[in-house]
Order: C-alpha cells, then sequence, then structure tokens
C-alpha cells in the first residue's frame, strides 16, 4: 500500500508493533525441550492481547497463529505438539497479523539454547544483511539492485541466498505489489520502490541450499540441497531517505 494519511499511518503503526512485540516476546520465551506448538500458543495469546488475528491463518487457514521453521525448513513451518525444539536448534519465527483492516510482518531467526551446531555466525550474516539492504532503500531505488545486493553480501560471507523467495507489499493485504522482493539480481526487473510504499524486506540465507522446495503438509519449505536456513525480516515504509522500520521494536537488531 501507498500511505495515504495519517490513519493509514496510525492503522500500520499499530499492527506493526503488535506483531514486534509478539515475536519479541516469543524469541524470548523459546527454549530447549519444548514443542513449537507450545511456543505458538503463547504467541496467539499476546497477538489476542493486541485483538489482532493470525494473517496466515486468517489468508491461507494456516494451521497456527505463526510459522515458525527449524533448521533446514526455510519458511511456513507447521506448529507440533511432536516437533520439540532442541539444543542448538536454529529457529525461525515469522509472525504476520491484520488488526482493524491492515497487516504488518516481522521475523526472526535465533539458535535455540547453545549453539552446539555452530551456527550463530549464519543468524548474525543475515541480520546484517537485512540492515544493509534496508538502509538502502528509498524511492526510486531499483528492487532488483536491493535483491543483489543481498546475494553479494551473502556470498561474500560463505552462504547462499534462496532465489525463489523474497518479501513483498504489504498494508490493506498481507501480500500486496510489489511481490517478489527477491535475494538475487533479476535481469530485466526495471520495478522501483516507491516513496510512501510499505513493503516487508526479507533476507533468506542458507548453508548450502539456493532454492526452496514444498513438503507434503502443503505449508513447510525446505532447501532443495539441505542445509541450515534462517530468516529476517521487517515492515518498512519507504521515504526519500532512511526507511521507517516499523517493526523495530521485535528487538532482532538489538
Amino acid at each position: 500500500m501507498i500511505i495515504q494519511d495519517d490513519k493509514e499511518l496510525a492503522g500500520m503503526r499499530a499492527i506493526s508493533t503488535a506483531v514486534a512485540q509478539t515475536l519479541k516476546q516469543m524469541l524470548a520465551y523459546a527454549a530447549p525441550g519444548m514443542s513449537t506448538k507450545e511456543l505458538d500458543d503463547f504467541g496467539g495469546s499476546i497477538l489476542a492481547q493486541y485483538g489482532a488475528r493470525s494473517a496466515p491463518a486468517l489468508v491461507y487457514k494456516f494451521p497456527g497463529h505463526a510459522c515458525i521453521s527449524v533448521n533446514n525448513e526455510v519458511c511456513h513451518g507447521i506448529p507440533s505438539d511432536t516437533r520439540i525444539l532442541q539444543e542448538g536448534d536454529v529457529l525461525n519465527i515469522d509472525v504476520s497479523a491484520e488488526l482493524n483492516g491492515f497487516y504488518s510482518d516481522n521475523g526472526c531467526s535465533i539458535i535455540v539454547g547453545e549453539d552446539i551446531n555452530q551456527q550463530q555466525k549464519l543468524v548474525e550474516a543475515s541480520k546484517d544483511i537485512l540492515k544493509k539492504a534496508i538502509y538502502a532503500i528509498k524511492g526510486g531505488v531499483l528492487i532488483s539492485d536491493i535483491g543483489a545486493m543481498i546475494e553479494r553480501e551473502a556470498k561474500k560471507q560463505g552462504y547462499k541466498v534462496i532465489k525463489n523467495l523474497g518479501g513483498h507489499g504489504i498494508g490493506r493485504g498481507l501480500h500486496e505489489q510489489p511481490e517478489a522482493i527477491l535475494n538475487c539480481k533479476e535481469p530485466g526487473d526495471k520495478r522501483r520502490f516507491r516513496k510512501g510504499s510499505v513493503v516487508a524486506i526479507e533476507t533468506f540465507i542458507n548453508t548450502h541450499s539456493s532454492w526452496a522446495e514444498d513438503l507434503t503438509d502443503g505449508f513447510t519449505m525446505v532447501g532443495d540441497k539441505g542445509g541450515f536456513a534462517v530468516q529476517h525480516e521487517h515492515t518498512i515504509i519507504v521515504t526519500d531517505g532512511i526507511p521507517e522500520i516499523l517493526t523495530l521494536g521485535n528487538g532482532v537488531w538489538d
């Protein structure tokens, strides 16, 4: 969406606070021995306190409040009573929700407990790349140039990007134009970021894979060549200068 007035700005700020605080509290709550369903139920209770509704459940009938993906799962992992978090797991939580007709989206990956699989470097790389990408965005910048930057920065640190996933416009719907803000350069893509537009910017960084494939559950995606997967995401408003990061309160960069 393109922000048109103060009412729309207030609406986007309100739902962004809800998803950011839900994500922040879920990240702090996660621990070894906990099921992903327990973690999801906790997140759902926080969304309810804000009067917000899970966007994946609302839009796609997703069987959970948040997408919770572990280790090789790139995205859209379904919360489960039988999926128990283990020491050293790479955990991704992606929280998106709706409030009063406005949508916002954010995500973060962390190491559960002790980093026994030595993947904290991967997590930090993804966070750093997201920050560089977001602070390079302003009205008129080519969308493809940001994708190229994300891929270039990942390669510098020895990682791959998932090339068939990326960020998207957001606001009055969960997914709006521009769709497919990819993590790689897209030859021929002449689209540019527009001042006043609201977009969710995501990094999908992987140790081995560059393509995400669907599992039979209809939601979960995994890397085509295995490896650990991480994702970080903020919802922002594009300006002529530094973007307004609506979900900054999630603490991802703290």
